[in-house]
């Protein structure tokens, strides 16, 4: 019995302990719940973003500590606010003007179409729609950062006088900002801009439906291809392009001598003592009055520095047409503008344009382009700089131009560089050293050198034979460059990475048609051979491609083949 009642008494004195606590906790409910959110680790869904660098200035790694972060109280996050970003120095992050998309994603042209994952970071994630939200989709916003807002490029009947091309702009709610005729593809275009704010989708259409007008489209934009390190500093630095593209043996036999090239990009130092004496012609197809940029005139020294530097073709001569404003950081052009430039290279003597530059697939840029090449003129362009998840970007991808990926001191390929069938080769690019204006020198990285560099190396092949077609000359760059990568060309590197003398050695000099001049192969079997002795390949067919092309990409991803 006395074990009973014990029994009973702990159970007793049990059952009030729990009800003592049930009672505490029903009237102290929701102090309780806020407690356990304070506790509790929140879980936000945030998708993670990889950030594009700027254009104009590219980041060194840093590693960087942030500590641990205490959470004193819960947060709803706002819809406006994204994750925290990381200063780094030197680095400064702006949106992919050029977001990635997958395959299903695109047209036959490669272009991205509106789709949830589109989000202009770079990544390629895909964004969920919030029904309550409002949000999700933001391939619209992407879309607007690759056209000027309101603004068209139209062909127009080219009998217009001013004063009725200006009535015609006027009967649209338009305002014509400018209007050439553009031998180089025989039409007169103008630049027009919505003046009554109405969706520009239904002034486009109602301007296309005019007699007067031929076709229209948005005014795209372009952006430079670079990618700086530093500031402009002052010194001598060793150039490792040098012995990469082995250009000190190639000017034993060639400089590019009487052979011009047009540079499309931003403003140039003329006076700047690597540039001396080289710049024969300049244009100006904004109409501004800026002074010199840094990326312009980096570029320029890439094929012609001849002073402490030295460019991949000292003699060479640059019409230098700025197609690019500003004078300090990042610079952007239209498609008007570089449909201006393209027409003052073709009216006045270019034999290569140099194109640092990349966009959006465009309708009046293509057509300027396919004219260009008809003439006989040699383009060569930057990949892009917008990494390995970017549709292709032009005019690199046009199959008329030679697109050129960079690679740095090691061989490897540049984090940022584009990838695609449309690669041709491969250059240096990656910390470059080349003038920057007021006397200064610069360290860069960028497909925008690359091109360059092979510019210069284009010029090189011209001065050995003037008659050398540029079918001839893209077969010549890519039957003698180094491969790089496993055996074969390939969609980082194409057929490789150029080699100067290989090339110049493979075009006889005063000879009206290039012509093997000894037997032997570019490829990986036997590139250490190369090294000491190149091998000169015969020019047999006129494909950059060879029949171990290793494309990695599918065949919905792919833009025109070459």
């Amino acid at each position: 019995m006395t074990r009973k009642s014990e029994s009973k008494l702990r159970a007793g004195a049990y059952a009030s302990s729990v009800g003592a606590a049930l009672l505490l906790a029903a009237c102290l409910g929701v102090e309780v719940a806020q407690a356990q959110a304070i506790m509790r680790t929140p879980t936000i869904s945030v998708p993670s973003r990889t950030p594009t660098i700027s254009p104009s200035v590219a980041a060194r790694a840093v590693s960087i500590d942030r500590g641990p972060r205490t959470m004193t109280t819960a947060r709803t996050p706002s819809p406006r606010m994204g994750p925290a970003a990381p200063v780094l120095p030197y680095a400064r992050y702006s949106p992919n003007l050029y977001p990635s998309c997958t395959a299903p994603y695109r047209d036959a042209d490669g272009e991205c179409l509106a789709q949830p994952n589109a989000g202009g970071d770079g990544t390629g994630k895909s964004g969920k729609k919030s029904a309550s939200k409002g949000r999700g989709n933001n391939t619209p916003v992407a879309l607007n950062q690759r056209i000027f807002a309101g603004e068209f490029v139209a062909e127009i009947d080219g009998a217009l006088s001013v004063a009725e091309a200006d009535q015609l702009a006027r009967r649209h709610g338009l305002a014509r900002i400018a209007s050439e005729n553009f031998p180089l593809i025989g039409a007169t275009f103008g630049l027009f801009r919505i003046t009554d704010g109405r969706p520009a989708e239904t002034v486009r259409r109602e301007f296309a439906a005019d007699g007067s007008v031929r076709s229209v489209q948005p005014n795209f934009r372009y952006v430079l291809q670079d990618q700086k390190s530093s500031v402009p500093t002052e010194g001598d630095p060793a150039q490792y392009v040098l012995a990469r593209l082995r250009l000190p043996q190639a000017h034993t036999l060639a400089h590019g001598a009487n052979v011009t090239v047009a540079v499309i990009d931003s403003g140039i130092d003329a006076k700047h003592p690597e540039l001396a004496n080289s710049i024969a012609d300049n244009f100006d197809a904004l109409g501004s009055a800026d002074g010199p940029h840094i990326h312009g005139t980096g570029i320029a020294g890439a094929i012609v520095a001849h002073a402490r530097l030295m460019g991949s073709a000292p003699e060479a001569r640059i019409i230098a047409i700025r197609a690019f404003g500003g004078t300090t950081g990042g610079a952007e052009s239209s498609s008007y503008i570089v449909l201006r430039s393209l027409n003052y290279a073709a009216e006045h003597g270019a034999q290569i344009v140099n194109m640092s530059f990349a966009g959006p697939k465009d309708a009046v840029i293509e057509r300027a382009i396919a004219a260009t090449a008809a003439r006989g003129l040699v383009l060569i362009a930057a990949a892009g700089n917008a990494g390995a998840k970017s549709p292709p970007l032009y005019p690199a991808a046009n199959p008329n131009v030679i697109a050129v990926s960079a690679t740095d001191q090691q061989d490897k390929l540049f984090t940022a560089s584009n990838r695609g069938n449309y690669i041709a080769l491969a250059a240096p690019g990656v910390d470059i050293f080349l003038p920057a204006p007021e006397g200064k020198y610069q360290m860069t990285s960028g497909t925008s050198f690359s091109a360059a560099y092979v510019s210069g190396v284009a010029a090189l092949l011209l001065e050995r034979n003037y008659a050398l077609k540029p079918e001839a000359l893209r077969m010549t760059l890519a039957k003698t460059a180094r491969d790089l990568g496993s055996p074969g060309r390939d969609d980082l590197f194409g057929d490789g990475e150029a080699d100067a003398f290989a090339a110049v050695m493979a075009v006889p000099a005063n000879s009206a048609t290039p012509v093997a001049a000894a037997s032997g192969t570019t490829k990986r079997e036997d590139g250490q051979p190369r090294r000491d002795e190149p091998g000169i390949r015969a020019i047999e067919q006129p494909s950059l491609s060879s029949t171990d092309d290793k494309s990695t990409i599918s065949q919905a991803d792919r833009p025109a083949r070459r």
